[in-house]
């Protein structure tokens, strides 16, 4: 009797089961626009200038400019929205956020030195990073199904009944030592009626709910949560006035959740039933839930120059370290609801028994470098110009403090193989070939890590982010400013075109591909003696295709996906003080 339905609430010690996520590690290492008002307004064309509490976070150099004290703080009031579009099908939602972008303060020590008239101390925080959204959908029309993928899983895996079902002192999530691990999603679809297996017990082949007269619906709901905050302490001078040099030690704390839920309605889907024990066609209804969270801290480097060869023109350059982060990821409350025509002992099954997995690691960000330019005409105008060139390819992950740990999801690289049905009950799938096809490329690997960087080298690329700001002094108390800022897409011609895949973690299995992103900003200045407040809108819009789970490379058109489109209306205020 195949035991389908029934899951033992065995209690099991919970174990780091899932691998390194490569989506989460691009997502955490890019950073937003933000910082004081002024900046902002400049679309962050700031890196010539300085003079500004962002400055520490951009171009260090500029905390040479200051002759005085500043102190400061900017408030940030998000307007966030986000469409989906699915096969000519919209679905639109909005929030509202409000934020502490920037506070801190910048202090001169006065040497009275010709050629090194000044030492600046800064402190600041920033808020690098906000994760912050929500966007759902629909995909009308589905020509595959997760559960095809996770059969495809469990073949190229190997995978008969006994690995993926509870046995006496069996534990599918935490098996005991000397007995197989295997990966959590194929558990969860095996007790939710996702997968079936067929042929020789030891042996099978597994198929999924969508066969070829399989008609269905696609939902998907997912939400980001967190923040990237940034403490700064940084020291500079200039030299006579001419060079103005400064390095920065930064601080992070990194906190990202994301929760997300793929939902499908089939109709004449090939479904096991437990009480005939025969596969028919029949109606099926299910959801995944899914929730993952990385969080720690980490620490930077920056240097940074400016040099004013004439008054009116500077010239800077900036260098940031990597963040070299401490980790914790934890997967919880994941699991597989479900709802089929015949009576179920459950409506729901839970992965690892509904109980938290957490993992340690380390993750190295991307390399920065920003080259800028200003000129400064007359005293009433300024014109500036950043380009910054951030190296996305090279993100790693490190191992993980308790390596050793069983890691299900690595060898997971394009497990289709159409592991569905072809109109009939027992009739072989399409281009059947042998499970242990594909496995040499990942098994290569010396371990996860290498795995997922070398996904990350394949799927990501370097980014050139061009900035462009002007600020006019109208009256000697009043200033306007405009900025224009691009950033090209982080995905590579490769992923973009579906021609690699792009492996999950846990029951993770969504990710989105970012297009480019453009921002445009304004802003005006009022000073009065040192009293200074600043006041910045900014629009900033990016487009990602979004994909529930890795598309077949050998027919990527069968992939549900939605182009989902990310609008952001930012007001900044920022009040301070110089004296």
């Amino acid at each position: 009797m195949k035991q389908l339905f029934t899951l033992l609430a065995l209690a099991a010690i919970p174990a780091a089961v899932s691998a390194q996520s490569v989506p989460a590690a691009i997502t955490v290492s890019q950073h937003d626009l933000r910082g004081t008002a002024r900046f902002m307004s400049m679309a962050g064309a700031f890196g010539a200038l300085g003079g500004d509490l962002s400055c520490l976070s951009q171009n260090p150099g500029g905390i040479g400019i200051y002759r005085s004290n500043d102190v400061g703080f900017t408030l940030g009031l998000d307007f966030k929205n986000s469409t989906s579009d699915s096969q000519g099908l919209s679905t639109g939602l909005s929030n509202t956020s409000f934020n502490l972008n920037n506070i801190g303060g910048v202090f001169t020590m006065k040497l009275y030195n010709n050629s090194v008239p000044n030492i600046n101390f800064g402190f600041t925080y920033n808020k690098v990073a906000d994760f912050d959204r929500r966007f759902k959908g629909t995909v009308p029309q589905l020509r595959t199904s997760l559960s095809n993928y996770i059969a495809g899983v469990s073949n190229q895996y190997g995978l008969n009944e006994w690995d993926v079902s509870y046995g006496d002192n069996y534990d599918p999530y935490n098996p005991p030592v000397g007995n197989r691990a295997v990966p959590w999603i194929t558990v969860l679809g095996y007790y939710g009626f996702l997968t079936t297996p067929e042929g020789d017990p030891e042996n099978p082949q597994w198929y999924g709910q969508f066969g070829d007269d399989t008609k269905g619906t696609g939902y998907f709901d997912v939400e980001e949560k967190g923040s990237v905050d940034e403490y700064n302490i940084a020291v500079g001078g200039n030299i006579a006035n001419t060079v103005f040099w400064g390095a920065d030690l930064g601080i992070t704390s990194l906190d990202y959740r994301i929760s997300t839920i793929w939902e499908e309605d089939l109709h004449d889907a090939y479904v096991f039933d437990p009480n005939t024990e025969k596969v028919g066609q029949m109606s099926a209804n299910w959801a995944m839930f899914d929730n993952y969270r990385l969080n720690g801290t980490g620490v930077n480097f920056k240097l940074g120059v400016i040099v004013k060869p004439i008054q009116e023109l500077r010239i800077g350059f900036a260098f940031h370290t990597p963040t070299y982060y401490t980790l914790n990821e934890t997967y919880y409350d994941e699991h597989l609801d479900y709802s089929y025509p015949f009576p179920t002992k459950n409506h729901s099954t839970w992965a690892n028994d509904g109980q938290s997995a957490v993992n340690s690691l380390s993750l190295t960000t991307p390399w920065r470098l920003i080259a800028s330019l200003a000129g400064v005409i007359g005293q009433n105008l300024i014109i500036s110009a950043d380009y910054e060139w951030a190296t996305y390819g090279s993100i790693k992950y490190g191992d993980a403090s308790n390596y050793g740990y069983y890691d299900p999801w690595w060898d997971w690289d394009n497990p289709w193989n159409d592991w569905g049905w072809d109109g009939w009950y027992g009739k072989p799938a399409k281009n059947n070939v042998s499970r242990s096809d594909g496995y040499d490329s990942r098994y290569s690997y010396t371990s996860p890590n290498d795995y997922a960087n070398a996904k990350i080298k394949e799927i990501y690329r370097d980014t050139h982010t061009l900035r462009l700001g002007a600020e006019f002094r109208v009256l000697p108390n009043f200033s306007i400013r405009a900025g224009y800022s691009f950033s090209t897409s982080p995905v590579s011609d490769a992923a973009r075109n579906n021609r690699v895949s792009v492996p999950g973690t846990g029951i993770l299995t969504n990710y989105s591909l970012d297009n480019s992103t453009n921002i445009v900003s304004c802003g005006v200045g009022y000073r009065y003696k040192g009293f200074y407040a600043d006041l910045a809108y900014m629009y900033k819009n990016m487009s990602s295709d979004y994909y529930p789970f890795s598309v077949d490379i050998a027919d990527p058109s069968t992939a549900p996906k939605s182009k989902v489109t990310f609008e952001n209306n930012n007001l900044a205020l920022t009040m301070g003080y110089k004296f």
